[in-house]
């Protein structure tokens, strides 16, 4: 609350007197703490990266990039997150961004999940914001929930369960690469229920859910990957012709995460949140880009989808590989690295960056402008300015005899995408040591 009357007060400080702002302070107070949801994070748990300052993390995210095409009415959605590292307790944030009207949560749950069904691993906890059960979450806002006494580990599957009153339009991330539940619209609260049983639809989106924190003072910082389908999860399910395997956290970002945990020292241990979206690009002003995607840049969105969580010391960036396609150049695509880098590079944050990896179609043009891009980031004059090292994605992928395709045993058959083998190898190129210097000092 402290933090949503400063950014209110902001712009008026300097022509109101210390009197005013005073008054004016107390009256925004008064009619602000009814509300049910606020658009900033918990107080005590706000993005800060100074050592000791906080114990929370974010460990699992899950970009909103739109609406859902069917609304809920009165009835539950039970989420499966998957965790990159644990701790003592966590909490939830809930969005609202694209939606066009108030939105009332009746009640939240978490609990243990075997990550198989709706069904829980023991009573699910109940999730409160700012001590209630019921939130209320304006249009574009969002809310992050109470702490609730889990304990959890790391690569542990979490459901967090949501009831809605109502109708309303959920946000949505699209691919949730598992399933996940919804009870029957007018069923009612559900959330407390260990079976999963009133749980009698699936989707394969995430809905409202964006991301769970976890309270651990060990961990050392959260690193984001940060970008669009190949950062998402695109092609982590395809495990051969005819075979796929949902559910089973085999991106690469999954893959690196489990690395973290077993191969760095309990001194260095980071949370890993996954903050890709598939069709968007780095660049705003790519001629060729989606009605669906519009918007969703990467410096449209990096405050709420990267500097909004929790610890974030580090951002592995894999962007670029729509951009050319979509019609931009290499002096488009370095000017939005620019802009991003230096924004993260200005909150505290290292920045790892990939090259733009290989695909099918390239032009020679498009070649050139991959060749310009990478000889950009990889260069100590020029990207070296803002960024912290290089994760060599491109030198995995690419088909030493066809350089525009994806290595055969890498490939989904799409030639952009790589599958469960492809994205082990993304992960086991990754440095840890280079990562684990961006850990809080």
């Amino acid at each position: 609350m402290r933090r949503f009357l400063a950014r209110v007060l902001e712009p008026a400080r300097a022509p109101l007197a210390k009197g005013v702002a005073a008054a004016l302070a107390l009256t925004l107070a008064s009619s602000t703490l009814a509300a049910s949801a606020s658009t900033a994070a918990p107080d005590d748990a706000g993005p800060d990266r100074r050592p000791g300052r906080n114990a929370w993390f974010t460990s699992w995210a899950s970009s909103q990039q739109g609406l859902a095409p069917t609304p809920l009415r009165d009835q539950s959605m039970r989420m499966i997150t998957h965790l990159s590292q644990g701790g003592d307790a966590v909490r939830i944030r809930v969005q609202n961004t694209f939606g066009a009207a108030p939105l009332t949560v009746d009640a939240a749950t978490v609990a243990h999940s075997a990550g198989k069904d709706a069904a829980t691993q023991g009573r699910p906890l109940p999730v409160t914001f700012d001590g209630r059960r019921e939130v209320v979450i304006p249009p574009g806002g969002e809310v992050w929930s109470d702490p609730t006494g889990l304990r959890t580990a790391a690569q542990d599957d979490v459901a967090v369960s949501l009831s809605v009153s109502g109708t309303v339009v959920p946000g949505r991330h699209d691919s949730a690469f598992r399933t996940n539940y919804l009870t029957p619209p007018g069923s009612g609260d559900h959330t407390a229920d260990p079976a999963g049983t009133a749980f009698t639809g699936t989707t394969g989106s995430t809905l409202l859910v964006s991301a769970v924190d976890v309270r651990n003072p060990r961990l050392r910082g959260t690193l984001v990957a940060y970008g669009s389908s190949v950062v998402d999860g695109t092609g982590s399910t395809d495990c051969g012709p005819d075979c796929d395997r949902p559910g089973a956290n085999l991106r690469w970002t999954d893959d690196l995460a489990r690395r973290i945990t077993s191969e760095l020292p309990a001194t260095r241990q980071f949370a890993l949140a996954n903050a890709g979206i598939g069709g968007t690009t780095s660049a705003a002003t790519c001629p060729g880009i989606g009605e669906s995607v519009r918007g969703l840049d990467a410096a449209a969105r990096l405050e709420r989808d990267v500097l909004a969580l929790h610890g974030v010391t580090g951002v592995l960036y894999y962007y670029g590989t729509n951009d050319l396609p979509a019609g931009c150049d290499a002096g488009q695509i370095q000017a939005s690295y620019r802009e991003v880098f230096q924004r993260l590079r200005a909150a505290g944050v290292k920045v790892y960056v990939t090259p733009i990896t290989p695909r099918p179609g390239y032009t020679d043009q498009h070649n050139r402008d991959r060749h310009a891009v990478g000889t950009f980031v990889s260069k100590w004059n020029s990207c070296g300015g803002t960024c912290d090292g290089i994760l060599p994605f491109d030198q995995v992928l690419e088909d030493p005899v066809r350089p525009n395709s994806i290595y055969p045993p890498y490939d989904t058959g799409d030639g952009v995408h790589a599958n469960i083998t492809g994205q082990r190898a993304l992960a086991d190129i990754v440095s840890l040591p280079m990562l684990a210097a961006s850990a809080r000092r």
